[in-house]
């Protein structure tokens, strides 16, 4: 498991300076400050450019993770926002609409040029690659696997249904091979996966349904868009009070076990092997840090 908090990463549209402000007052655990798609017209993407430069120079967002989500490499814009956001107070970016392991590849080594030119430590910069294409579900452990600076992959469902010329239903069941197969591709290849945004908003009844079906599956975190969807998001994607009291009793037990030279422990008439220790301890490592953060 990553030492990073990715329960929530929060769409900021980085032009639009009230909602940059509204976002700094926030919990979310990553802002993915957007110089892409939510980022219209066309001339507001050097606004979105300024607007983050001047917010995270002035240590607005601080104690949170900041990712921009910058353009694609045949947008013509790729160059000038990493150029412009390789910047003290950025921690990676979101890179949108990566196809395959090579798109993620090139990315890579363009932030590798860059982190050279400008006397960085190379690596400094992490990815996370945005899955929006039924290529790029094809392709996923490639694409998790092309660059040791991927920390997360994240799941956008409005394009990939639109390239799969397919139909968001209410029931989300379109959506939900491709949710098993990223973060099934994701967990093979040790990266964490980060489930799509949830379009209804105010329906914080239908974000509680895709929330369950999001941790069964074994999502992280997910993509958010409105402050409002956080504390949801936040509860699913945390260790319950129940969660935590039974990781402790259960390393307990199994410590016990160990010294008495029993292999197995027994909790609530269940045997505790060695897959479950392991959740116990991940579990634990998650609360401290999101003790951390409080």
């Amino acid at each position: 498991m990553s030492d990073l908090l990715l329960r929530s990463l929060m769409f900021v549209p980085s032009h639009n300076e009230k909602l940059m402000m509204s976002a700094s007052k926030s919990n979310a655990d990553v802002l993915l400050l957007d110089v892409e798609d939510s980022v219209q017209p066309f001339s507001n993407k050097q606004v979105a450019r300024d607007t983050i430069i001047k917010y995270v120079s002035a240590n607005t967002f601080t104690g949170k993770k900041i990712f921009p989500r910058v353009n694609d490499r045949e947008s013509g814009e790729l160059l000038k926002d990493i150029l412009q956001l390789t910047i003290d107070g950025i921690d990676g970016f979101m890179y949108p609409k990566s196809k395959r392991g090579e798109d993620v590849y090139f990315f890579d080594k363009l932030l590798e040029t860059i982190e050279y030119e400008k006397g960085i430590p190379i690596g400094s910069y992490k990815i996370i690659p945005l899955i929006e294409t039924a290529s790029a579900v094809m392709n996923v452990q490639e694409i998790c696997s092309a660059s040791p600076r991927v920390i997360a992959i994240a799941y956008g469902s409005e394009d990939f249904i639109t390239d799969l010329e397919g139909v968001h239903d209410l029931e989300h069941e379109s959506l939900f091979t491709a949710r098993a197969m990223i973060a099934m591709g994701a967990r093979a290849t040790g990266i964490i996966p980060i489930d799509t945004v949830h379009i209804g908003v105010h329906d914080l009844e239908d974000l509680e349904v895709n929330l369950k079906v999001s941790k069964n599956l074994g999502f992280e975190g997910m993509l958010v868009l409105h402050p409002k969807e956080i504390p949801l998001v936040h509860k699913y994607f945390s260790p319950s009070e129940v969660e935590v009291e039974n990781a402790n009793i259960m390393i307990e037990l199994a410590k016990e076990a160990a010294e008495k030279g029993e292999g197995v422990a027994i909790v609530n008439g269940k045997f505790i092997g060695p897959p479950m220790i392991k959740s116990a301890w991940k579990t634990l490592k998650k609360q401290q840090l999101i003790d951390i953060l409080k």
